[in-house]
């Protein structure tokens, strides 16, 4: 096919493992250094920079500058779409990068995937969601309901908020380690947040783990019963 959108040259940019590396790191949602990619990727600076400086250049990267830094971060919810299907992909196909241990079932369980929740919590809060009428698919599309309005409003995040954003309010997104589908979108980064405003949960910052206080999980398991 000669004519249409040159996935090729996406998949190339993706494809090589210092920059897969570096996507990867960035799926925490935090914007960091070259330094930082650099011991990401197991590359020098050097070739860090023109390794970013490729990514950058073709779309996938958001470049931003802060006194003598400068930082990169994922370009946008679409990137880390298309990132954690692949992710899901190469899990389903047996192509794992390392052994399992510890920090694995800690990721498994519950992780920031670029701006919401991910693992088996996440695969949980959506099927909740689904089973208590809160959200509803049609066909390939996700919504939410009036009660699901309710629900978040009671919940404490400002829907018609996130409605006037320019991001998609509620879609879904295939989870790599469960291999079904979480909730992305605006909803889950509300989501997300609220966990975090109410300590329910803490980010890790050196990984994608997000940790569950006690109170945390009673609650959650409270409001998204099965």
């Amino acid at each position: 096919m000669k004519e249409g959108p040159d996935i090729a040259h996406i998949a190339a940019l993706i494809g090589d493992p210092a920059r897969a590396n570096m996507l990867t790191a960035l799926m925490s949602g935090k914007a960091l250094t070259v330094s930082e990619l650099a011991r990401e990727a197991d590359v020098t600076i050097q070739t860090a920079s023109s390794h970013l400086s490729k990514l950058d250049q073709g779309g996938l990267l958001r470049p931003r500058k802060q006194g003598r830094h400068k930082y990169f971060a994922l370009a946008n919810d679409e990137v880390a779409h298309v990132l954690e299907g692949l992710m899901g992909l190469a899990a389903a196909a047996g192509h794992l990068r390392r052994r399992t241990g510890p920090k694995d079932a800690e990721l498994r369980q519950a992780r920031v995937c670029y701006n919401h929740l991910a693992g088996d919590m996440g695969t949980r809060m959506f099927d909740s969601l689904i089973a208590q009428g809160h959200l509803r698919l049609d066909g390939e599309k996700l919504a939410i309901t009036a009660s699901g309005a309710g629900f978040v409003a009671d919940f404490g995040i400002d829907l018609d908020t996130l409605r006037k954003g320019r991001s998609a309010l509620c879609r879904e997104c295939l989870d790599w380690s469960e291999r079904r589908s979480h909730l992305a979108g605006s909803l889950g980064r509300a989501f997300l947040s609220r966990f975090e405003a109410l300590s329910w949960a803490k980010r890790d910052q050196k990984t994608r783990i997000i940790s569950f206080s006690r109170n945390g999980i009673k609650e959650f398991e409270r409001r998204f019963r099965a």
